[in-house]
């Protein structure tokens, strides 16, 4: 698979033709909007430069990436490719549209891959004349950065595809893992409690969004907090999982979306990219300092973390992936400092079971069940 077709020139798809460019295959990048392509180049040509600046390639590698990477002015220009990724839109109607007029172009051989994070491959393939072609193939943001892909077959999905592009991702000098096709996959499933259950202790006014934040970073290493991720996710993006999330699995109440996060949406009030969000990112902006509180911080933490490993031992349960897979992707994916598996032994199951069980009785909601597995480990 070395001529790799790319749909999108957002963020996502110009990440993902680096990569491919990087791995020393061919990529045609194609979006609607003529312009973004110009955009999107322009911004990589400046990241390639930095990159040889900071010597972390030489210049006669920006020089190949640069030269892997052409612009296809329609769709008809994907017609060669061996390999074909999708990173537009959340939408299943536009991508399914794309999808039809796609199979009309590219071999009967081509494979046809998805770049979304949270709807349904097996929807999206069963759109396909050929849908054994079709698997998702999730990174995360920024693709040349983190290292993680889940690889997601459907179905539908011929079953030695899933194999073939697990390898495929690892010449690419990427961490793929195999999950199963629910939504969420693995990573996006298993991290809403990170945000889910932040946004509720702020909604409850138990603690300040500084105070979230700082109590993760400090009793539990994370990098960022949850709601300074979802500036630089972008509160929109973040809330737009969680709803698909939410909606695909029959309105769980697990994955109940936060009404401060809707709000926070619908006021534009997006994070970093526009230049506010839970924090303010102007210049010479004054954001609130979290006043400090050991008794709370645990607090928090013991209840975000329980949540959180209760959904990797779900995960496990349901058999969404192996037990290596489910550790790797919350590492490789979103950063966690160790796997969640290792943590929930490490601070003790009956200890998380006990949390789970006085929110439960705490609040009488199904939001706090625990996987029937938990209580066995």
């Amino acid at each position: 698979m070395k001529n790799i077709g790319i749909i999108g020139a957002g963020t996502m798809g110009v990440g993902i033709a680096q990569v491919a460019a990087t791995a020393g295959c061919k990529v045609v990048l194609f979006d609607a909007n003529t312009p973004q392509i110009d955009k999107a180049l322009s911004g990589l040509e400046k990241t390639l430069n930095k990159l040889v600046e900071k010597a972390k390639i030489s210049q006669e590698k920006a020089e190949e990436i640069r030269n892997n990477i052409v612009k296809g002015e329609t769709l008809q220009d994907l017609k060669d490719s061996d390999l074909v990724i999708e990173a537009i839109i959340e939408n299943k109607e536009i991508k399914t549209k794309v999808f039809t007029e796609l199979e009309t172009y590219v071999s009967e051989s081509c494979i046809i891959g998805s770049n979304t994070s949270s709807i349904s491959i097996t929807s999206l393939g069963a759109e396909l004349q050929k849908p054994e072609r079709f698997i998702g193939i999730h990174f995360f943001n920024p693709a040349p950065l983190m290292p993680l892909v889940e690889v997601i077959p459907s179905l539908l999905t011929e079953k030695t595809l899933a194999e073939k592009i697990y390898n495929l991702m690892k010449d690419w000098g990427k961490t793929p893992v195999i999950a199963k096709d629910i939504p969420g996959f693995i990573v996006n499933r298993i991290a809403r409690p990170y945000y889910g259950e932040g946004l509720r202790i702020v909604e409850e006014n138990i603690a300040t969004i500084e105070q979230v934040d700082e109590a993760m970073k400090t009793i539990g290493n994370f990098k960022m907090g949850p709601f300074e991720l979802m500036d630089l996710i972008g509160v929109d993006v973040n809330f737009s999982v969680t709803k698909t999330v939410y909606n695909e699995y029959f309105y769980d109440p697990k994955y109940k979306p936060s009404l401060l996060q809707q709000r926070m949406s619908e006021a534009k009030l997006h994070g970093r990219k526009t230049g506010k969000g839970f924090y303010d990112y102007s210049e010479n902006a004054q954001n609130p300092v979290a006043e400090k509180n050991d008794a709370l911080y645990q607090q928090i933490f013991l209840r975000i973390i329980s949540m959180l490993i209760n959904e990797a031992v779900e995960a496990k349960r349901l058999g969404i992936a192996n037990d290596e897979d489910i550790e790797l992707a919350m590492q490789k994916g979103v950063n966690y400092p160790k796997g969640l598996l290792a943590w929930g032994k490490g601070i003790g199951y009956a200890k998380i079971s006990e949390t789970l069980q006085n929110l439960y009785e705490e609040y009488q909601e199904e939001r706090y069940r625990q996987s029937p597995l938990l209580r066995k480990l």
